[in-house]
Parts: structure tokens; sequence; C-alpha cells
């Protein structure tokens, strides 16, 4: 008994490893308005699972053809069938077909989900859905891709943003107190070492790389077995979780003061120094052993530096996609060691490098500064998503101004912190930050009183959770708007403008109003989300046809309100939904096939798909033309 209990346990673990069946679906023209669904299935080795003809654990597709496109008959299935124990399985290739009449033009979709369960042995797991969302291209039309701009997600240039800052972060480490002294060091090493030009080359390669590795291998490995223990879509609910849960969010903000108050000098956080010490009697070895022990040494000792920004970029970066955090540290890394690998290549350009002294302390606490600022939209984002009302934009705006201000008197050498030398004088590049700085906090001081601020927008809290906006014309002040978190009900949107949470009540005011539906997909921690209503939401254009021809619904997947027990939903495989974010989260895959934020659909008024999805694209005249289509 105990050795079937764990063989069955083994079997479970072996299973959740890895994809069990990959799937691709695609839509293809067969003549005329007949289409047809193909959806390739490829049974991983030692998995089978069992036909569409099993009552109970039978493979199941379920096909939500979308405005202009039906189903034609029942689902088909192809496969080898292979026995196990008389029962007739599905091994290797399984392909599910679905025929399909298209009577619509433009763009269309079918959407749809396959489920099944995958079994080893004598042991099948649980239940496991792949969910697809495909267009129908149709010949002679203007094609569903993605090129013209209709669709799209916050990804690609969230993740490119985040790159860049990595980059910039990596550069800027080697003007730190503990980064710096270590250029001699380096460079003394390779010119030792280098008993001719090619080898030293190679060995100053070497040493970035080394360097780029001990940076990403370790988050790569992270990853990699939380992946491996649970499967990609694990891995991507521990991130939903990091991005939005009021609990990794706090402690991200904690992490952030923390490091603050270490560059402005109340303590180091340093690696045990056995570390630092073995390390460096290595790397007096020649040969390649010497060059990783060096950077390892690099590595270690720069920690008290590297450390609070490395935690900055990865805890960012974690409100990405599954390879953000590994891409985002290889840039870091990358930025990091080149000028280190340079210096190991021409070991001359030492000479033209400023002396060590004071000013890498100043380094170091403008970065406190930074942190600070970046610290707080974590707390923000806490803060909106529970709505809490402790952080509103106001306030959030009154924290940057002190805090920039007082970074602008401590470059004026108004304030000095424990380990700062007295400043002697005012250079010309100090005063240039310091009037970038002050230039800054100018810019931010009319945002008291709802300035719009756009460059900052996908940073600030948003402008309807501010007390006090004085409006063009009048002076007066406004009345805080009510929250969007309030589950079926009117909600105030940004720009004067109001709406529903509820898609439901909103279609329902549609057809009572003779208007069509707009629907925003959002989040109240979406960067793009906040840029796309500053920045393009704000045009009089857009404006006036949101409040002229659509009634707008705002689907927060992200609001962590509790939902009254007869809102709650449950899945397919049981679990209940209990709050707004989930349930708007779970609305939005099955309905319009999207889990990115920020997204643009219209409706008519019975609810059917007119057109979208828009992504993020600050392209004001094609965000017209697209609520002008209709």
């Amino acid at each position: 008994m105990f050795g079937q209990v764990l063989t069955a346990l083994v079997s479970f673990f072996i299973l959740q490893a890895s994809p069990s069946v990959v799937w691709k679906a695609v839509v293809n023209h067969v003549e005329g308005n007949q289409y047809q669904l193909v959806v390739n299935g490829v049974v991983a080795q030692d998995y089978y699972v069992h036909p569409m003809a099993d009552e109970y654990v039978g493979t199941l597709l379920q096909v939500e053809p979308g405005e202009g496109v039906s189903v034609s008959g029942d689902p088909k299935e192809e496969f080898t069938p292979s026995d196990y124990k008389g029962e007739m399985v599905v091994t290797g290739t399984y392909v599910l077909k679905q025929d399909l009449v298209v009577t619509g033009s433009g763009k269309l979709t079918v959407n749809g989900t396959v489920t099944w369960s995958a079994c080893s042995g004598d042991f099948c797991g649980m239940p496991e859905d792949y969910e697809f969302s495909v267009p129908v291209g149709i010949p002679g039309q203007a094609g569903n891709d993605a090129s013209d701009g209709w669709a799209g997600s916050n990804g690609p240039s969230r993740l490119w943003s985040l790159i860049l800052e990595a980059i910039l972060w990596g550069f800027l480490m080697l003007l730190t107190p503990c980064v710096f002294p270590m250029v001699p060091m380096t460079v003394s090493f390779f010119l030792k070492q280098s008993d001719t030009p090619a080898k030293g080359r190679f060995n100053a390669f070497m040493y970035g790389l080394f360097i780029v590795l001990l940076y990403t291998v370790p988050i790569c490995l992270i990853i990699g077995l939380t992946w491996a223990a649970g499967g990609s879509a694990v891995t991507a609910d521990i991130f939903n979780w990091l991005s939005t849960h009021w609990l990794p969010n706090i402690l991200f903000f904690v992490i952030f003061m923390v490091f603050a108050a270490s560059f402005f000098g109340a303590f180091e956080i340093t690696l045990p120094a056995s570390w630092t010490t073995k390390a460096d009697a290595k790397s007096s070895k020649g040969g390649l052993l010497g060059v990783f022990f060096l950077a390892l040494t690099l590595v270690l000792v720069s920690f008290s530096c590297t450390g609070p920004i490395v935690g900055t970029v990865l805890i960012k970066s974690t409100q990405g996609e599954f390879w953000t955090p590994m891409v985002t540290m290889l840039a870091f890394s990358i930025a990091f060691a080149l000028p280190f690998t340079l210096l190991a290549f021409f070991p001359s350009i030492l000479k033209k490098l400023p002396k060590s002294g004071g000013w890498l302390n100043s380094v170091k606490v403008v970065l406190g500064f930074i942190e600070i600022a970046l610290g707080l939209k974590f707390l923000s984002t806490a803060d909106q998503t529970y709505h809490w009302h402790i952080l509103d934009r106001e306030v959030y705006l009154a924290i940057w101004i002190v805090c920039f201000a007082l970074l602008g008197l401590y470059l004026l050498g108004k304030i000095r912190f424990k380990h700062d030398t007295p400043l002697e004088y005012l250079s010309v590049g100090r005063l240039a930050l310091v009037i970038i700085d002050f230039a800054f906090v100018v810019y931010l001081i009319p945002g008291m009183w709802g300035a719009p601020l756009k460059a900052l927008s996908g940073y600030l809290p948003p402008l309807e959770t501010q007390d006090f906006v004085l409006t063009p014309g009048t002076l007066a002040p406004q009345a805080a708007p009510s929250t969007v978190s309030i589950y079926g009900s009117e909600v105030k949107l940004p720009h004067g403008l109001t709406g529903y949470s509820s898609l439901e009540d909103g279609i329902a005011a549609a057809a009572e109003q003779g208007k069509k539906v707009f629907v925003d997909i959002t989040g109240h921690g979406c960067v793009n989300c906040r840029e796309m209503e500053a920045r393009v939401w704000s045009d009089p254009r857009v404006l006036q046809r949101l409040q002229d021809n659509y009634v707008i619904v705002s689907l927060y997947v992200d609001d962590k309100t509790r939902l009254p027990q007869e809102k709650w939903v449950t899945t397919e495989s049981g679990k209940v939904l209990k709050d707004v974010g989930r349930v708007n989260s779970k609305l939005v895959l099955e309905r319009f096939g999207v889990n990115s934020q920020p997204n643009y659909f219209l409706l008519d008024a019975e609810g059917k798909t007119l057109s979208g999805p828009r992504g993020y694209n600050l392209d004001t005249d094609a965000f017209v033309k697209f609520l002008d289509l209709l």
C-alpha cells in the first residue's frame, strides 16, 4: 500500500514538472465561407490522454466563436489509438478540429479552450486547460495581425523600458564607492597576467563573461526551479501575486527604504568577510580560474553598492512576464561588466579616469534619494489595489517634491551625511545637476493642484485619487471621486468621465442610452494604463467621443475588493474567485481572450464585439480612428 501511494506521489510530481501536452491553434480557410479550426497537440513521452469519447476524463474542445463566425457540426479528433490495459488512449500527435462558417468581415477571432487530464502509468493528474484566441484570416481583406496597431499589450514596451533602465543602472554602478576602487586592481591583474596581447584579450573577454554569469545564472536557476516545480502557470501566478498583493508590495517598499538608509550611511549591507577573502586569495592563481575568482571578488566586494540596485532591478521586473527578470538582469550585468572588460582590454584608459574621493559617496547618496522615490511606487500599488487611501496623488507628490528638493540642497552642499567631505566649491557638472533637479521640483509643484504631469503619468497615482483639483475657469476644488472598486455601480474615471465597473450594467446602460460600449481592461498597478489615460484619453477628440458615443466599462483585473458571496464565481476546476480582480480576470480571458492591460474593445448595445483588441499605443490619431470606425 505504501509503495503504491509513493508511486502515485512520484508520478504526480513528474506530471507537474513539464507540460504533458503542447498545443497550438490555427484557423485554416477551406473554401468560400467555410473555415476550420485546427488545434494540434503533441503528447509528451511517457504520458497519455483520453479521447473525446471517454465520458469521465475525455479531452474536451470548447469553441466560442466571435461576431461573424459560427460553428458547424461537432468537434472532431484525429490520432493513432494506443491501448492501455484494454482501454483506448492517445499518445504522440493529437489533432482536434472544428468546422466554422464565417458570415462577417473585418477582424474576426475564435476563442476556445482544450481541457484534458494527462496520465502516466495508473495515475492521472488534475484537469489542465489550454486557452486560445485565434484570428480568422479572410482572403482578400486586411489581416488580423497586430501590425496595424490594433492588437498588442504592454509587454514589449515595458520590457524594453526595463532593459534600458537596467543598462543605465549597470553603467552607473561604476561610479559608486565600493565599485570604482576595484578598477586599479582589475588593471593591475591583467597587466601581470597577459603574456601576449591575444591572451590578454581572451582573458579580458572571459572576465566580462564571468561577471555576467555570476549575476544572471542565479536568477535563472531560481525561476527555472520554480517553473520545473509547478509549470509556467504557477510561475505566472507567483509573478502576478508579487505585482498585485499587498504583502510583497509592502515588503518591496520596506526593502527600498532600507537600501536608501544604507546609501545615506546608516549602515553597510555587506556579505560575510570570509567570502571575499577566500575569493580574493584564489584570484591570484593564473589562467581562467584566476580570472573567474577575480570576477567573483568584484561581485562580492561591490555587493554593498550593487546589492540594492540588483534588488531594485529584480523587484521591478517581477511585474513583467516569465522571462523579464532574466532578461533585465542580463542587461544589467552586461552594462556593469562592460567598463571592466574595456579596462582589461585597454589598461591605458585608467590614466584618464578621475581619482577616487568624496564624489563617490555623493553618488551613493544621490542613489539613496532615487531609491526613496522609486520605492513609493510599490506602496502606491498596494494602496490603490486595496483602496486604503493613505497615499493618494497629492500625498505621493508632496513626498516626491520634498525628496527631490532635499536632493537639490544636498547637491548644493547645504546638507551633509555621515561619510561626506565638505564641499569647497560647486563644480559646473554639479551645478548642472542642481538645475535639473530643481527644474524637476518646479515641474512637480503644479501637480498638487491637479496638473496632469503627463511625463510621469505611469508612476503617479491616478488623478481621480486627488482630493484637491483646481478646475480651469472656476478654480474651485472638486470633491474626491468615488472608488472604482464598487462592483456593479457607476464609477468616476479620469478627466471627468463616468462609467461602470460591471460589464452587465454597462451594456444595460448603453441599450437605454442608445450608445455603444467602450470596454477598458485595466489595472491599478498598470503603468501603461495610466499613460494611455494621461496622454491619449486626455485629447479633446477622444474625450468628446467617449462622452458622447460610448458607455465606458472599466474592468480592473487586480482589484482586491471582496465581493458579496452571491457574486463569487467558481471555475471549472472548483476554485472559488472571491474578489473583483480575479472575477474580472476570468471574464476578460473568457469573453475577450486577453490577459494583459491595457486592452480596449468596442461592443454594441447587445454586448457583441464590434472591434478590438486595441492595446498600448500612444498614437492619438489612431485611437480616434479606432473610436470612429462605427
